[in-house]
């Protein structure tokens, strides 16, 4: 399979995913800056799904650069991973509107869980595709910062207990996603940006 058209045309439904969510944010009804910080939530919101969004398509970027081939599992498990990355418009929606409540953050908590398994199995399936006749590819891949975190027993001992604190102060969900793609945009590879 070319993984030129697979990069392609994950990149298309990447860009479809950022228009949408900035389609959500609501022009003010007035011409004033007090109406414009009364969307503060969504705003916030946006910013972390921004975030989450450039830094995920880096990573994935850099994987797609890597690997040699691209095989059946390999292209479900890319349109898994875009399945769940289409669904954050409508997580960081409502949990931007609804950011001091419960279920909305816990649904966008839930997304940022499902995206992180499933990038965490993409980038397993693009270990194995590589690993006999490429095992450098594979090697690099296990070495990503953003796979080792997300592998990481402590990522989901701390992962518990933000879920436990959603129930107590809702916005932690959005601060956890924050502060775990801040890291990954952080810590990249060292070739990441050597790889043309």
């Amino acid at each position: 399979m070319d993984k030129g058209r697979v990069a392609a045309f994950t990149d298309a439904v990447v860009a479809i995913v950022l228009t949408i969510m900035v389609l959500e944010f609501k022009t003010p009804e007035e011409p004033t800056f007090a109406a414009l910080a009364s969307e503060w939530s969504y705003f916030v919101a946006y910013l972390i799904s921004f975030l989450f969004i450039g830094v995920a398509w880096y990573n994935h970027h850099y994987m797609f650069a890597l690997t040699k081939r691209v095989t059946k599992s390999l292209y479900w498990v890319n349109n898994l991973w875009i399945l769940v990355m289409a669904m954050l418009p409508v997580s960081t929606a409502w949990a931007g509107r609804f950011i001091m409540d419960v279920q909305p953050e816990l649904f966008y908590f839930i997304i940022f869980t499902c995206w992180t398994l499933v990038y965490a199995a993409l980038s397993y399936t693009v270990m194995r595709v590589n690993r006999k006749r490429h095992p450098e590819v594979a090697r690099k891949i296990r070495c990503m910062p953003a796979y080792r975190v997300h592998v990481s027993v402590w990522f989901w001992l701390v992962w518990v207990i933000v879920l436990g604190l959603i129930f107590v102060w809702p916005p932690i969900s959005l601060l956890f996603t924050l502060a775990d793609l801040s890291m990954m945009a952080i810590r990249t590879s060292d070739d990441s940006d050597k790889l043309f």
